[in-house]
């Protein structure tokens, strides 16, 4: 059990206070050593002449965005585990907003002037003050390079590390405290919640590594008409200053605009969908923080619009197998073949090997039969894979780390095209990309795409061939002999143990033989005759030599 020390101690006290100015004492008093008191929710004078309180949800909301950077970064987190949350809750959360005030423009030149070693007239001609946009880890300032290219400087917040270590800290004290004594939170697993948040945050604070994943995904849809992804300017990109191209573009959150420029507003909902399979599938790398803030539109050509993505600190992959069972799943819930959805969960080791299919696929037919009722527009397929996994849970599906990113993009995704276009048909949209993506798994093209990415290596083994055929006949032969060679061991072992037991059935019929002649002999020299002695004699000695015949028998 981790200890408080005097800073995490203050900032308890802190958190305490935000949690009962926004009326959320409950969440005080609901700890197993405090909940004896819980009468004082009534007694504290705050709670007196409190107005009409707004929902949980945004409450919680509220208290997060006031306990700064960390708290909200966290609960943008939790928004995407709704398999944790109450939907309310997590609907709330999802409005966290990733703008806090931003530092001064002082401090963010300090930091690119000492990255680099240069003042900022050495490296721009020209900088601006005011940042284009300030969020918890870091703020955008618009600047120019020296060979006049328009970019973004992206600086990371000062002594942004020991705040998170201390918050981060905090956070696990209080994950620990609610799992030992909430046996309802404890079945949530605050603490790999909570572990699996420092990993991303972390993550997040080195600028190095979300410019290496701008690189790979603009590789990736290199000259593509679907999605722009701005340059990464390597030689001015340092662990906490990244700079990066600046582009020009509409917001998607401004749709009313979107709309009077005549934009193409269902094949724009339409492309997002393909965008998001075609990284998932194709090319098994993802933005997993498509939020409307991070999307922009080019609209130079109305009928043909094109996304451009921003903000590459988290991505996600899924490897070939998670690929090939998560496409079967879906095309079996189009299909309505629940039985399949169920084997596929246990064969790909989500659920447990010991599952009842039947009992699993009823409980995901109980599930998706209500959905499917519906029209194919108004069914939701973040919301379905939502709820498939709330099911599996019961089933004691352990956190799929890459499905929960897969999920939470989904979520934005759909919900994204829904607001662009709301007759917009995901299941129609997506089935063909999946059908065309599985086709291309097996059979003969399958058979073809793996010669051709194995041919160089073919090449390469081609002048060692007749050697490695060689080796194989000489293996398979060395195999042979050792094999009749293992066949005339345990031949020969046998033989030993069935000699060693005609021996030890000779010496007990020689003893029983030498025992007969000595009882014989003292019929003669004692008073032995009346007990039976010539009896016992020839008893003797008739077992004795038939356990010698049976000895020599083959």
């Amino acid at each position: 059990m981790r200890l408080i020390g005097p800073k995490q101690f203050i900032r308890m006290l802190r958190i305490n206070y935000v949690l009962a100015r926004h009326g959320l004492d409950d969440i005080i008093f609901a700890t197993h050593l405090l909940r004896p008191f819980r009468f004082l929710i009534y007694v504290l004078p705050w709670n007196w002449f409190r107005p009409n309180r707004a929902p949980r949800g945004e409450r919680i909301r509220r208290a997060l965005e006031d306990l700064g950077p960390v708290f909200i970064k966290f609960g943008q987190m939790l928004s995407t585990r709704r398999d944790l949350l109450a939907d309310d809750i997590a609907d709330e959360l999802q409005l966290l907003q990733d703008s806090v005030p931003p530092f001064p423009n002082a401090v963010a030149k300090k930091i690119v002037e000492k990255a680099f070693g240069q003042s900022l007239e050495e490296l721009f001609d020209s900088f601006e003050a005011d940042p284009l946009a300030s969020a918890s880890i870091a703020q955008v300032h618009g600047a120019r390079l020296k060979n006049g290219d328009d970019v973004v400087v992206k600086v990371l917040r000062p002594d942004i590390l020991p705040v998170i270590s201390r918050d981060i800290s905090l956070l696990y004290i209080i994950a620990e405290w609610a799992a030992r004594y909430s046996s309802q939170i404890r079945r949530l697993r605050p603490v790999e919640v909570v572990a699996e948040y420092e990993k991303t945050i972390i993550d997040e604070l080195d600028l190095m590594r979300e410019a290496a994943n701008a690189s790979q995904l603009r590789r990736n849809f290199d000259n593509s008409s679907e999605l722009y992804v701005p340059e990464i300017y390597w030689d001015y990109t340092r662990k906490n200053v990244m700079v990066m191209e600046r582009i020009y573009g509409l917001s998607i959150r401004n749709i009313e605009s979107l709309k009077e420029k005549n934009t193409d507003m269902k094949r724009l909902a339409e492309l997002g969908v393909e965008i998001f399979f075609t990284q998932v599938f194709t090319h098994n790398f993802f933005h997993a923080d498509m939020h409307p803030g991070n999307v922009f539109v080019d609209i130079d050509d109305p009928a043909s619009p094109k996304y451009i993505a921003v903000d590459f600190g988290i991505m996600g992959t899924l490897n070939q197998i998670d690929k090939r069972y998560l496409a079967e799943n879906f095309l079996a819930f189009f299909q309505r073949d629940y039985n399949k959805v169920a084997k596929l969960h246990v064969e790909s080791g989500w659920v447990p090997s010991d599952t009842r299919v039947d009992e699993f696929e009823s409980a995901i037919r109980s599930v998706c039969e209500p959905i499917f009722e519906r029209p194919l527009k108004d069914i939701s397929f973040g919301q379905l894979l939502l709820r498939l996994f709330q099911t599996a849970r019961r089933f004691n599906m352990e956190v799929q780390p890459q499905l929960v990113l897969l999920q939470k993009t989904l979520l934005n995704i759909e919900g994204l095209g829904r607001q662009l276009y709301p007759d917009l048909d995901l299941w129609t949209t997506a089935k063909p990309f999946l059908e065309r993506w599985m086709s291309e798994q097996v059979g003969t093209k399958a058979m073809l795409r793996g010669f051709k990415d194995n041919l160089p290596y073919i090449v390469e083994k081609m002048p060692e061939l007749p050697m490695l055929i060689y080796e194989a006949l000489r293996n398979t032969a060395t195999g042979a002999n050792q094999e009749t060679q293992l066949k005339e061991i345990r031949n020969a072992r046998y033989e030993i143990k069935r000699g060693s037991k005609r021996n030890v059935i000779a010496i007990g019929g020689g003893s029983l033989l030498i025992s007969s002649f000595i009882v014989f002999s003292l019929v003669e020299t004692s008073s032995l005759m009346f007990l039976g002695a010539p009896v016992m004699s020839l008893i003797l000695g008739g077992l004795g030599a038939l356990l010698l015949l049976f000895s020599f028998q083959d």
